[in-house]
């Protein structure tokens, strides 16, 4: 399944978390951490697991609950998620905040264990230390995305934020590197303007050209921009259809490297048709 838009929504407010999937998020985060003030926590964590424990919650998109680092606040967000009255709960992953190292991954898995459960894990990596050890954290069995903070990394280095990011791309280029090395997702970096819709969809694109595989939303309205910057345009998916019907033809001539419209096309765009048509399917599944 896709995972292109990947909506935010504080786990202390219920109307919110009920309409969160109409938005058309592939994934949508019920969050325990930074959204919620620390004496508002037990009041979200009942919230959340109430939502996710009703019978008429049931969103066609992926479920992910953010929970909180550190090992008390942690228990306390599977404890809410993952008790006694919650073994039908409809949490499909989970988002870990501040990852440093591969350990952290592993401590909440095993965690999880504990409890007789098995959860795809979103990496949150937003520090020097996690962008350092990122291939390391995408290694994990159960990390299935690796997700870009910029905030937390800029202020982690001391590091001022610019509209060109110029001072976060090293870490953002390891980040993707890291995920694609692995074979898991990566997902881009938060967009805080949620009323520039124009800075937002400039930013998705450049993320995608990077090689990232979706975003971050903070508000509704950044869902449609991420998902029609991370989907093929028309003209991509020409190419790539025309590119694989040439390839079948080289492959009857027994031919490696061919052309397409006057273009020489070889291993590696063969790839990248392969994967643009990938994504247009992804795009056709989810509508």
């Amino acid at each position: 399944m896709a995972r292109r838009s990947v909506l935010f929504t504080p786990g202390d407010q219920a109307d919110r978390l009920r309409k969160a999937p109409r938005f058309g998020a592939d994934v949508i985060v019920f969050d325990l951490e930074d959204a919620i003030t620390p004496s508002n926590k037990p009041t979200a964590r009942e919230t959340v697991a109430t939502v996710l424990d009703d019978p008429d919650f049931d969103p066609d998109c992926e479920v992910c609950v953010r929970v909180n680092p550190g090992s008390t606040a942690v228990a306390a967000d599977l404890e809410a998620i993952f008790g006694a009255d919650h073994d039908d709960s409809a949490v499909d992953s989970l988002m870990l905040p501040k990852v440093a190292s591969s350990e952290d991954v592993r401590s909440l898995v095993d965690r999880l264990d504990d409890r007789g459960a098995t959860l795809p894990i979103f990496a949150l990596v937003e520090s020097a230390a996690g962008v350092l050890a990122a291939p390391e954290i995408a290694s994990v069995s159960e990390t299935t995305a690796l997700a870009f903070g910029a905030e937390d990394l800029a202020a982690d280095i001391g590091a001022t934020r610019t509209t060109e990011g110029t001072e976060v791309l090293y870490a953002r280029e390891r980040v993707v590197l890291a995920a694609a090395a692995a074979g898991v997702d990566a997902i881009d970096t938060v967009f805080t303007d949620f009323e520039d819709e124009f800075g937002l969809r400039e930013e998705a694109t450049f993320a995608a050209q990077l090689g990232y595989d979706g975003k971050l939303a903070i508000h509704p309205a950044q869902v449609d921009p991420i998902a029609a910057a991370f989907a093929p345009t028309g003209e991509e998916v020409a190419w790539a259809r025309d590119v694989l019907a040439a390839k079948r033809d080289a492959d009857d001539d027994d031919r490696g490297v061919f052309e397409v419209d006057g273009e020489m096309i070889d291993a590696p765009l063969i790839a990248h048709a392969e994967r643009i048509l990938d994504r247009a399917d992804d795009d056709i599944g989810s509508n």
